[in-house]
């Protein structure tokens, strides 16, 4: 008696495809695109050259949200490409943020200056770490802590702001110095925290876009155009406090405040992991 041939269910997810060992060229040259990007920010800023050190970084996270992007569209992906992706985004939004805060205004604090800028490259480390380890349990809608881009954004963005506001040898202006002091541990500590900030990957449980969203995206980048600096800073200050905000709703709703899921088998969980 012939044994029958075992059909997959319906219901049954399709195996995820092998992962390629190649290197393909078009996502890997924008994340060194990306890379040296944040070479050039830093290089700007031993130079005293800080606007263009700001606007390197976030050209960098520009580049960064492309990669991943180019890959799945042209069938790219790679083990190879993963890994260049972490490595440059601990250097973009790892390294060179709080080098760049430390050389515009840390300094003249001495080792006390040591302390925020430490923080947030650990911060950053350890965010990317588990990033990487938690990547198959962690609800898609949401990131687990402050994303590093976005931390990097709100250092970079006040930096951006001051100097474009005319504030020059801020190493002198003592409430610059302990402002720049407080952001840059507020983005190195939210990185390592269980707070649930907003991912945009999934719309209401959809991938697909609803067509009010796009008005907005228009609106947001007619905003910028207005004004680069103080409209990014303002966004990302915004989006730095709604995962606190987010977690403190759902405490006071009594739903779970954490991102990981407990079970990807579990009904509710369906959809929202990789």
């Amino acid at each position: 008696m012939t044994e029958e041939p075992h059909l997959p269910a319906d219901d049954e997810p399709a195996p995820l495809p092998p992962r390629r060992r190649g290197i393909y060229v078009l996502p890997n040259a924008i994340t060194l695109a990306a890379l040296f990007s944040a070479f050039y920010g830093i290089v700007m800023a031993i130079n005293g050259r800080f606007e263009a050190a700001c606007i390197a970084i976030f050209v960098a996270a520009v580049l960064d949200s492309l990669d991943g992007r180019v890959a799945r569209m042209t069938n790219s992906q790679s083990a190879f490409g993963e890994q260049m992706d972490s490595l440059s985004d601990m250097v973009a939004f790892g390294a060179a943020p709080p080098l760049i805060m430390y050389q515009w205004a840390l300094q003249d604090l001495g080792r006390l200056g040591w302390i925020p800028a430490f923080v947030y490259i650990a911060g950053a480390a350890l965010r990317l770490a588990r990033f990487n380890v938690n990547i198959g349990v962690v609800d898609k809608r949401f990131f687990q802590g402050l994303p590093s881009p976005a931390a990097a954004a709100l250092v970079i963005g006040f930096i951006w702001v001051m100097d474009d506001s005319g504030f020059k040898g801020v190493s002198r202006i003592d409430w610059i110095e302990w402002s720049a002091f407080a952001i840059t541990l507020y983005a190195g500590l939210s990185m390592v925290t269980n707070a649930p900030f907003y991912s945009f990957k999934v719309w209401g449980g959809r991938r697909t876009v609803p067509f009010a969203a796009l008005i907005v995206v228009m609106l947001v980048i007619a905003l910028v155009a207005l004004d680069p600096p103080k409209v990014l800073f303002g966004i990302f200050c915004l989006y730095g406090l709604s995962g606190y905000a987010v977690y403190a709703w759902r405490k006071a709703k009594g739903q779970p405040a954490s991102v990981i899921a407990t079970s990807t088998d579990d009904p509710d969980e369906k959809g929202l992991h990789p």
